[in-house]
């Protein structure tokens, strides 16, 4: 959500990034309703005054035993109370219809957020790790996958497209990877892993962004719930409707979670193996800061997560998204991507990004500093830590070897057992 207030006082900036992200401007009609509502609740304020005024002078005038004065101001008041309940009715809808326009803008890109329209515009700021070089033909993972317990016909017979069954071996290093991720950011990187529901209210959606604008993308159930996309969602709404002291942040979370996808928009796309599914899982990393905190935490975050990809040994890069390929929440946008051999290519497989006061505002999530009564809106930051399934895809491609078999990384082998490779 966006502060009126800023836009009052910028509105060329506000333009300005609102084109940033292929907008019309916005500034203007935003103001005009701003000033309806402001308009609506000076009104009910008059009154409010008003009636109280009339109110004293009910006292008075009983107090004297003027009964004509007193019935009329009686009626008077009667009449007030018509006219305040018509003026509260304008100032909500007033300010429901602002709320509406501001819920439906993304956030406003930070300067040194390089201008674009999609993933091409996209700025690489470091790599880590060289591709390696195979003297055999690579298979993609789904090949590799089949042979090692990975079984789309059978998901796909009880549930649809874009579901799979993953078993014996492949099942338990989904279970490991999962478990190292956790390891790694609550061990050595200090966040706090957290056990959240799988379904949310409306609210705890619109507070992260997902609705109003990308219900499409979610599942909903018959009682109205909303199955989480990310264990963003739970995480973040930790902190809505509170009042944390300025000494409580950063505040670092962490959760292993299904999360729940429609892919309304991806239609043809991916439509072979693991990466483009509707149920995946993912550890999710959160962050909560003062103002003052969130840039420095999203590079930290960032670096939290790239570990993970370089304990697994596999080769990736980070890149800046620019204005048109960042998400709607997002302020400033790192991804990773991984190295993927049967693509020749590089994927996404974590997402870090500042959300500012953005989330916090839709939340109502504020903290106050110390000495000062008047609370302040915190800054929300979210990433992946990994995305597991995408992870597994890497290692399948990545580690594979001429006979089909899977090495393991080093790091993971404690996880698994000790078992050095997986044998199809």
């Amino acid at each position: 959500m966006h502060d009126i207030r800023f836009i009052r006082d910028n509105p060329e900036a506000f333009d300005a990034a609102m084109a940033a992200r292929g907008l019309e401007p916005q500034a203007a009609n935003l103001i005009a309703l701003d000033q309806k509502r402001r308009e609506a609740t000076s009104r009910l304020q008059e009154l409010e005054t008003e009636r109280n005024a009339k109110s004293k002078q009910i006292g008075k005038a009983k107090a004297t035993g003027d009964e004509e004065l007193f019935q009329s101001l009686r009626a008077e008041v009667e009449r007030l109370k018509g006219e305040m309940e018509e003026a509260a009715d304008a100032d909500r809808t007033a300010a429901e219809v602002l709320n509406q326009h501001l819920a439906a803008l993304p956030n406003r890109p930070m300067d040194d957020v390089p201008p674009g329209e999609d993933e091409t515009d996209n700025e690489e700021v470091r790599g880590w790790g060289t591709p390696r070089q195979f003297d055999f033909e690579v298979q993609d993972h789904v090949t590799v996958g089949e042979r090692l317990g990975l079984d789309f016909e059978r998901a796909a017979a009880m549930s649809g497209a874009r579901f799979a069954v993953l078993t014996g071996q492949l099942a338990r290093l989904e279970r490991a990877l999962a478990a190292f991720m956790l390891d790694i950011q609550t061990e050595e990187h200090g966040y706090r892993e957290t056990s959240v529901p799988y379904m949310v209210r409306d609210e705890a959606v619109f507070g992260t962004g997902q609705l109003p604008k990308f219900s499409e993308d979610l599942f909903r159930t018959t009682d109205g719930r909303w199955l989480i996309p990310t264990a963003e969602v739970p995480l973040t709404n930790l902190v809505r409707d509170t009042i944390h002291a300025e000494g409580d942040f950063p505040m670092r979370m962490t959760a292993h979670t299904p999360c729940f996808r429609s892919e309304a928009g991806s239609a043809g796309r991916d439509t072979r193996g693991l990466i483009r599914m509707h149920q995946f899982h993912k550890v999710e990393l959160v962050s909560v800061t003062t103002p003052e905190q969130s840039a420095d935490e999203l590079e930290r975050m960032t670096q939290c997560a790239e570990e993970v990809l370089r304990r697994l040994d596999l080769p990736y890069r980070v890149m800046l998204l620019c204005s048109g390929d960042m998400g709607f929440g997002a302020r400033k946008t790192y991804d990773l991507e991984v190295w993927m051999p049967s693509q020749d290519t590089y994927r996404e497989i974590s997402s870090c990004s500042n959300c500012e006061d953005f989330q916090a505002r839709r939340m109502n999530a504020r903290f106050r500093r110390e000495g000062e009564k008047k609370p302040e809106f915190l800054h929300t930051l979210n990433g992946s830590g990994l995305a597991v399934g995408r992870a597994l895809v890497a290692i399948l491609e990545n580690h594979q070897q001429a006979d089909g078999s899977v090495t393991i990384p080093e790091a993971l082998r404690p996880y698994m057992g000790g078992v050095e490779a997986l044998q199809p």
